[in-house]
């Protein structure tokens, strides 16, 4: 396993991590074994970052994982554990975004509990407060390191310029972004903000929700799953436009003999030192697969063929719908 830092005094971590959005039902269904085989693998595999959060599966992905805890205790020591808060609902059932230092603390306290420990490594505001400026929610991150409660901050979808200025306030240990070979917003200064700033660029979709596999979802599952059901990706001509991008990425990938999954962690590990992918799963088989793109060098050809078949902005539709863009920071 190769390792990169999770910001510039932070630890040494694993440069691929695993995104627990995949211990819920979010992607489709699973069970608490199978997310406990993916933990079995990682610690095989030398995995250390597992990035969770206290809405996936309103709790129960941290649940999944405080359960494993109580089996394998000296698990905690070899993980380094990210979670985040910030996303509740007003009286009538509507989602907003709470950076108080009160919500954060509370959320925090409870996601603790869950996974039956007593500090996570890195707490990351999920979904930032727009009627909030940055450097006051940033101070309100900053107590909970000061508490204990956290050893690092970050926030999630934010803007290269709020970002320079929460790191005024605050050292800022990770910014998380979907980055991919299907999403290269990020390379419009977000990118160039984090390695100037020694924050790690934390990328999460990193194979386009499956499109960049050699398995992609199948269309008859879209519809039950509510993320993808109204994503403009995944909706009706669009959806065969990217199929039909991405088999040629997957021819190439063949060609390359390696799995497509691979390929496209290996494009993005070789975009930056500061840039650590957080796949999600719920295969254990699969898992090899994208674990499998640490260890695959591409050289500046490769590259160049990478691009050539899934060149900027090849991908059909936004990737999110109106709604799904109410909370992340559009900047470019």
């Amino acid at each position: 396993m190769q390792y990169r830092q999770m910001g510039r005094n932070g630890p040494k971590i694993s440069s691929i991590g695993i995104g627990a959005m995949s211990f819920s039902d979010f992607y489709g269904p699973t069970d608490e074994a199978a997310s406990h085989a993916i933990l079995d693998a990682a610690l095989e595999l030398g995995v250390t970052h597992i990035d969770t959060s206290n809405v996936y599966g309103m709790g129960r992905s941290e649940t999944v994982m405080g359960t494993y805890f109580k089996t394998h205790p000296k698990a905690r020591e070899q993980f380094h554990i990210a979670t985040k808060a910030a996303i509740s609902q007003d009286s009538d059932g509507n989602r907003k975004f709470d950076n108080s230092a009160a919500h954060l603390e509370s959320e925090l306290d409870k996601s603790l509990q869950r996974m039956g420990i007593e500090q996570v490594d890195l707490f990351y505001i999920h979904r930032r407060d727009a009627d909030m400026p940055i450097e006051e929610a940033t101070e309100n991150l900053a107590r909970l390191v000061r508490s204990g409660k956290a050893g690092a901050i970050g926030f999630s979808e934010i803007a290269p310029s709020s970002l320079r200025r929460a790191a005024a306030v605050h050292p800022i240990a990770a910014v998380q972004s979907e980055y991919s070979l299907s999403t290269r917003s990020p390379e419009m200064g977000l990118v160039q903000a984090c390695a100037e700033l020694g924050t790690a660029l934390v990328a999460f979709s990193p194979v386009a929700r499956s499109l960049l596999t050699d398995n992609p979802l199948p269309r008859e599952a879209i519809p039950d799953l509510g993320f993808l059901a109204g994503n403009p990706r995944f909706m009706g001509a669009n959806l065969d436009a990217n199929l039909e991008m991405t088999d040629r990425f997957r021819r190439l990938a063949a060609e390359m003999q390696t799995p497509a999954a691979a390929l496209a962690i290996s494009w993005l590990l070789h975009q930056g030192d500061q840039v650590i992918p957080i796949p999600g799963t719920r295969s254990v088989s699969h898992f090899h697969e994208l674990v499998a793109g640490v260890d695959l060098s591409l050289s500046g050809d490769d590259l160049e063929r990478i691009e050539q078949v899934l060149p900027i902005g090849w991908a059909h539709g936004d990737r999110y719908n109106q709604g799904q863009w109410i909370g992340p920071e559009r900047y470019c």
